[in-house]
């Protein structure tokens, strides 16, 4: 690997998120590891990062280690995903109720790269078991999808009475209405859903990581 590039690219991401060098590395929690980088470029000393630490700093970078160490992928393609919000496997959630902030509920790290519109919710209840489990983390897609285009498909919905489930989407009996579908639990029919987004990955209970912004770490 060629730290010059290396060191051009994390330059690149520092600057395009606003963040000195000695932040991003503290959020990291790698404290030195950006300075390093600066002076085996400088001192000509090819050992001057692993490809552990880059992994450590491309959530906070927001993007993957991949395009830190080779440049490959898109740079604004990240492992930081933005938790928006739970999603009733189960019992509905009604979104009003939890008091989301405007940016989530959190950010958390997944051990894969994602495209800048992801968004992930945390499973609450039982009802999809064993397909997730409560405390699974589900990545879909922002932009909302026709409901039409994800029946037959596990989608994250929101129904017109302000409930969010995880389930099967179906047709339901009457003419824009669907039927969504558990795995263990009574289908729940008949509805009409204004937001619907296909499940694009899950991330288990545990191999999801919980972060802090490197602006907080810095303040």
């Amino acid at each position: 690997m060629e730290l010059e590039d290396i060191l051009a690219r994390v330059e690149s991401r520092l600057q395009a998120l606003g963040l000195s060098a000695h932040a991003a590395s503290l959020a990291a929690k790698k404290p030195d590891a950006i300075r390093n980088l600066k002076r085996a470029v400088k001192n000509g000393d090819r050992r001057g990062i692993t490809t552990e630490t880059l992994a450590a700093l491309a959530p906070v970078l927001k993007t993957s280690a991949s395009w830190l160490l080779e440049g490959v992928g898109d740079p604004n393609a990240g492992t930081e995903v933005k938790v928006v919000g739970r999603i009733g496997a189960g019992a509905e959630i009604l979104p009003e109720y939890e008091q989301i902030p405007e940016d989530g509920l959190f950010e958390i790290s997944v051990p894969f790269a994602t495209p800048v519109d992801t968004i992930a919710f945390e499973v609450e209840g039982d009802s999809m078991w064993p397909r997730y489990d409560s405390g699974d983390v589900v990545i879909c897609w922002r932009q909302s999808e026709d409901a039409e285009n994800v029946v037959g498909r596990e989608a994250a919905v929101r129904t017109r009475d302000g409930r969010r489930y995880l389930k099967r989407v179906r047709r339901g009996a009457l003419a824009g209405t669907y039927d969504l579908e558990s795995h263990n639990a009574a289908p729940i029919r008949g509805v009409e859903v204004i937001w619907a987004a296909a499940i694009q990955a899950v991330v288990r209970a545990g191999q999801w990581q919980r972060i802090a912004s490197a602006r907080h770490s810095a303040m």
